[in-house]
């Protein structure tokens, strides 16, 4: 982005200028698992906390990526989670710019993820993957898996939270794009 200022009949002129740089939501996010407000399988859902699903990652594939992306992040959130704050489900962060997918299973424990990726942790208390476990009763929730292109690594390790992750992918976004799906029981 660059800024322009200028002073015109008194008056000060800001113009700003985005010369190939991408805007957030120029990601596309595919996965062969999940589907655009398509239901999750037991295959990804919680095995835990009442719920007995095999909890494996889905894959995550992306396109659209800025020539300036450095690193991606990949995220899963439950914005409907009665928690006042939402439920973060899976943290990966310091993808290298090389990668552009995730196979199934990648945020398992020892799963497949590419080299210097980290996991941070989910609300469930670990790092990793937490697949959907919402409250019965509840209408189906929504997870929002999300991809970021970012500028530059992210110095965290395994035990920082999703909100502390959050944080620094905002300060670092290039780009972003999501794939929306719901559970519910």
């Amino acid at each position: 982005m660059k800024r322009f200022l200028s002073f015109q009949n008194g008056m000060l002129l800001c113009v700003l200028f985005f010369a190939g740089s991408a805007f957030a939501g120029d990601l596309k996010v595919t996965s062969s698992a999940l589907k655009e407000g398509g239901t999750i399988t037991n295959t990804h859902v919680f095995s835990g906390f009442g719920c007995s699903g095999e909890n494996n990652s889905p894959d995550l594939q992306w396109s659209g990526v800025p020539k300036e992306t450095k690193f991606f992040a990949v995220t899963a959130y439950d914005p409907d989670a009665p928690t006042g704050s939402g439920w973060w489900h899976w943290t990966v962060i310091n993808i290298p710019a090389t990668v552009t997918s995730l196979p199934a299973k990648a945020g398992n424990d020892k799963g497949p993820l590419p080299a210097g990726a980290v996991q941070g942790r989910t609300d469930f208390g670990k790092p990793g993957y937490g697949g959907p476990c919402p409250p019965k009763g509840d209408k189906p929730h929504r997870y929002i898996f999300k991809v970021f292109a970012l500028k530059d690594k992210i110095d965290l390790d395994g035990e920082a939270s999703g909100a502390l992750v959050g944080f620094y992918i905002n300060s670092l976004k290039l780009a972003e794009g999501k794939l929306t799906a719901k559970y519910g029981r």
